[in-house]
């Protein structure tokens, strides 16, 4: 029996953060050129758009993970990254 997977494990086969980036680039480039087929850009700029989306949960999943260290009272405590509160600070 094969121990369960995790909430956080990617499915098999499913390309990680850094083949979606290269594989987006490659389309953007495609997309680019002039000679190309309405019926094949659609079809690329629809596997663009799927592309996009899996990035953007997996960056909004890392987001979560991430933890500051604050020093509080002498002592390193960790905190819950919070991207909002960083807006509020530059202002």
């Amino acid at each position: 029996m094969s121990a369960p997977k995790s909430a956080d494990a990617p499915a098999a086969g499913a390309p990680n953060f850094d083949e979606c980036l290269a594989r987006l680039q490659q389309i953007a480039a495609e997309l680019e050129r002039t000679d190309l087929p309405l019926e094949q850009a659609i079809q690329l700029f629809e596997e663009g758009m799927r592309l996009s989306e899996r990035c953007r949960r997996q960056l909004d999943e890392a987001e979560g993970k991430i933890d500051i260290l604050v020093q509080r009272g002498g002592q390193l405590k960790p905190e819950p990254f919070d991207l909002a509160g960083l807006d509020k600070e530059e202002n």
